[in-house]
């Protein structure tokens, strides 16, 4: 064996280390046997391998959505100056509330005074957790996932997990869309806020802006809406009740379903006893009382305050604009005395009633109702029950069917509820009698032309016809007459008379203020806000007429011109070649020679006034007319001086309350100051501040620091010369029966469009307006004198009841003095320079009057006979 090996030799074995070797094969050993143990390890790793790669290309994932959806969230830091949206409210001059400007319903009530059991009965019903999670609540999004899972294919919609952050994020951050995105953004910001916020604040904005249902926000609004009480009275009931509102308002309102209202609030007080706010048997107690409602009941509105409390609003929101006014807790405080409106509205509506039945006529019923005589007779109620009331209608007009009419009476029925009783009281038939001695003034109007005099009852109405009517006030018989032998004393009962009524057709506006401040105390803008909105003393352009003379005669006083001093009353004619001429006129197309000029402006004599405006020049007088606030500017043309100029209802009176004021300039007001929700005035009333009224050691001075736009001499004047309007002239029907100093002028336009009569005393002034919204006649003769006075007067009289009688302040340097004008004597005011009585040259017409000095735009096609405004 020692020569090389050949291929495929097998190699010797070595020698043992211990002996010789031996020629022998070693046995192999056995092979190892594998655990199972090994792959499962190996399983396990390649797992772990495979969860490694999934969660870190998840967390990339992950990171890349919440960048993906973070990128445009809102910032959350402004829910910490958050202010919500409040309603602002308006009061009356007493502390009454007028009105609410909002666009949520919402009351804010901090943290601090919302009871405790209502913040622990909706963290029970929305978020047990609430005080634990840092504003996502991972237990309830699994468990909610499991309830959706389960009820998948079901067509419900899921359940949802959403937090009360979640909610406050979704509220007030997100929209309400319905989606995975919004989900995620929601739970995002839910956690940027409860790291920006603290709990207390969090929620103290959940339950201020969740919405309640019956257009409430916020937990307080909620708890009047439902229960009439405020926040504090609520009891655990009430509270747990309210809690089970945010789910479903509408699903839960207890007017319209009670028993689901019941089970969801008994669910939220069971959930308040698994969270410890209550007792097992403090619940039991509370689900054994049933929801009470309690429908909240707003304060009695102002009778007729609807146009002062919507001009109000339309002045907020120049001043603040609409967010401001509709959402920033405004506290507003008006002029508004609602005992001088009231006043003031039925003084309007009785005038227009009087001008209705003189010259409109009756114009028909609202409806008829179709139905046999003898099921009328029996079945009205229910038949009259299903007409509609007429908007316009006045609250103490009834809505009444004519049952049946013969001879000179016909028999009314309507339903009444009865007095004191709650609004939802079912109504009572009640009979009365309409009598033909009543209806001498409902003449037919055919073609737009009146009849005669009905002379059957059924010439105006007819059974079946419904009617508006009123319910006269019982007089009580002055010698009650015995009943006869053998006759019940109750029997055959009178039937109450009642009296048929209408909705004028003509319009009408009134508005009163202090001349002292400018505080309008009473605004009446037409017969109903219900059908028109539009605001006759604010929004309607209308020529004054002859109440702008004072403007006229003042100017004529300034320069220097003695209430004595005679103008010639006699045509005046301006040739206008192809246009015609003008020619304007007096009211009673007569002509008196020379003529004082106290007693021009008691007669409101037209061409004494063309002549006086022509004498002191147009260019003053239309001075004179824009520092009173009459118009903001106007032509200066003879026609204007007759009134032919456009302004308000409004300026009118701002003007007189000026001249009431010795020529100190006023500018009427509504709003007296408004304060921010924090209570902070933010605008006040011009003239109203006090800057030494902090001071207690003095008293404070008020200084008149208001602009002078007049001689106060010649406002005097003026003022004595308009007391005499009222006690001799044209506004005689004004002042009849008040004994005390009144000063006024009555207007009357083009056609007799237009009625006005403008009025004061020293410390109240009233203007008047009628006419039609689209302008046609009142018909002839239908002065500013016969139909804008008497309202005047009705109201004033009201007004100044209580009111001492006060003489108007006579400034230095006038000498008061009684004179014959020759249509009487006078006592007139006159300046230092001037002799009581005495007149220059009569003033005539100036040889340069010319075409230009009436201007062509102004002089009507033929321009014949014209009196281009003021009339009366």
């Amino acid at each position: 064996m020692n020569g090389p090996l050949t291929a495929g030799e097998p190699l010797a074995p070595p020698p043992s280390p211990g002996g010789p070797s031996r020629d022998r094969r070693q046995p192999k050993p056995a092979p190892k046997k594998k655990s199972p143990l090994r792959w499962l390890a190996r399983l396990a790793g390649a797992l772990l391998g495979l969860l490694f790669i999934v969660g870190v290309v998840g967390a990339v994932a992950l990171y890349g959505a919440y960048r993906h959806f973070a990128s445009d969230l809102p910032d959350v830091d402004g829910l910490r100056g958050y202010q919500p949206k409040v309603m602002s409210r308006v009061y009356a001059g007493d502390a009454r509330l007028m009105s609410e400007l909002a666009a949520e319903r919402r009351i804010f009530v901090p943290y601090t005074a919302i009871p405790e059991i209502v913040k622990q009965a909706f963290v029970s019903a929305e978020d047990q957790n609430y005080w634990s999670h840092r504003g996502v609540d991972p237990v309830a999004i699994a468990r909610a996932a499991f309830t959706d899972f389960m009820q998948m294919g079901q067509g419900r919609r899921p359940v949802g997990a959403s937090t009360i952050t979640q909610q406050v994020a979704k509220n007030m951050l997100l929209d309400n869309q319905l989606s995975l995105s919004r989900k995620i953004k929601e739970a995002i910001l839910a956690m940027r806020i409860e790291e920006s916020l603290t709990k207390e604040r969090i929620l103290e904005l959940y339950l201020n802006e969740i919405y309640m249902g019956m257009q409430s926000y916020g937990v307080a609004a909620a708890a009047q809406a439902y229960f009439n009480k405020p926040l504090d009275e609520l009891n655990i009931e009430e509270a747990a009740f309210l809690a089970a509102l945010p789910k479903a308002p509408n699903n839960y309102n207890p007017f319209r379903y009670p028993d689901a209202a019941k089970a969801r609030r008994d669910w939220v007080l069971d959930r308040m006893v698994d969270n410890r706010v209550i007792t097992a048997a403090q619940a039991q107690t509370a689900k054994a009382q049933p929801i009470i409602p309690a429908q909240f009941r707003r304060p009695e509105p102002i009778q007729g305050a609807d146009w002062f409390a919507e001009e109000v609003r339309r002045r907020l929101i120049d001043r603040f604009g609409v967010d401001t006014t509709t959402q920033g807790g405004l506290m507003v405080r008006t002029s508004l005395n609602p005992t001088l409106q009231l006043a003031a509205e039925r003084a309007l509506h009785d005038g227009m009633m009087n001008y209705d039945r003189k010259l409109g006529g009756w114009r028909g019923p609202v409806s008829h109702l179709d139905a046999a005589q003898a099921a009328l007779r029996t079945d009205w109620a229910s038949l009259l029950g299903a007409v509609s009331r007429p908007p316009g209608m006045l609250p103490d007009w009834k809505l009444g069917v004519v049952i049946d009419a013969t001879g000179g009476e016909a028999r009314v029925g309507w339903l009444e509820r009865p007095a004191g009783a709650a609004p939802n009281t079912a109504s009572e038939p009640k009979t009365g009698a309409l009598s033909l001695s009543d209806l001498g003034w409902a003449r037919p109007v055919h073609d737009g032309r009146l009849g005669g005099s009905p002379r059957r009852i059924t010439d105006v109405v007819h059974p079946g016809d419904v009617v508006m009517i009123e319910v006269a006030a019982q007089q009580p018989a002055a010698h009650p007459q015995p009943a006869k032998a053998g006759r019940s004393a109750e029997a055959a009962p009178r039937l109450e008379r009642v009296i048929l009524r209408q909705i004028p057709q003509v319009q009408g506006a009134l508005v009163s203020l202090d001349p002292t401040t400018g505080r309008i105390f009473a605004m009446v803008g037409g017969w109903s806000f219900e059908t028109s909105q539009f605001n006759r003393v604010t929004q309607a352009i209308r020529q004054p007429g002859s109440s702008f003379k004072p403007i006229v005669y003042l100017t004529a006083l300034e320069q220097g011109i003695s209430p004595s001093q005679k103008f010639l009353d006699a045509p005046v004619v301006i040739d206008q070649g192809a246009a015609g001429q003008w020619r304007p006129n007096n009211y009673e197309m007569n002509f008196s020679g020379p003529v004082p000029l106290r007693i021009a402006l008691e007669k409101s004599l037209n061409l004494v006034t063309v002549r006086v405006a022509e004498r002191v020049g147009m260019e003053a007088v239309a001075q004179n007319a824009i520092a009173f606030h009459v118009v903001d500017n106007m032509p200066r043309v003879l026609p204007t001086a007759l009134g032919a100029v456009d302004t308000t209802v409004l300026r009118m009176a701002g003007a007189y309350a000026s001249l009431a004021q010795g020529g100190r300039e006023v500018v009427p007001t509504l709003i007296d100051s408004v304060q921010d929700r924090d209570g902070h005035v933010v605008w006040r009333a011009p003239g109203r501040d006090c800057e030494a009224c902090d001071n207690a050691a003095q008293p404070p001075v008020l200084a008149d620091d208001r602009k002078e736009i007049a001689d106060p001499q010649s406002v005097f004047q003026i003022v004595t010369m308009m007391q005499g309007v009222v006690a001799h002239g044209t506004g005689y029907e004004a002042g009849k029966g008040m004994n005390r100093p009144i000063a006024g002028k009555t207007g009357t336009t083009q056609d007799f469009n237009d009625a006005w009569f403008i009025g004061f005393t020293p410390d109240l002034v009233t203007a008047v307006w009628m006419g039609f919204d689209t302008p046609a006649s009142l018909g002839e003769s239908e002065t500013g004198g016969k139909i804008a006075a008497p309202i005047w007067r009705a109201y004033m009289t009201t007004a100044l009841k209580d009111h001492p009688v006060l003489e108007f302040a006579q400034p230095p340097g006038v000498t008061m003095a009684r004179w014959d004008t020759g249509s009487g004597s006078r006592i007139d005011a006159f300046k230092p320079d001037q002799t009581p009585g005495a007149s220059g040259p009569v003033g005539g017409w100036s040889a340069s009057a010319s075409s230009d000095d009436i201007g062509n735009a102004n002089v009507p096609a033929g321009g014949v006979d014209s009196g281009m405004g003021g009339l009366y």
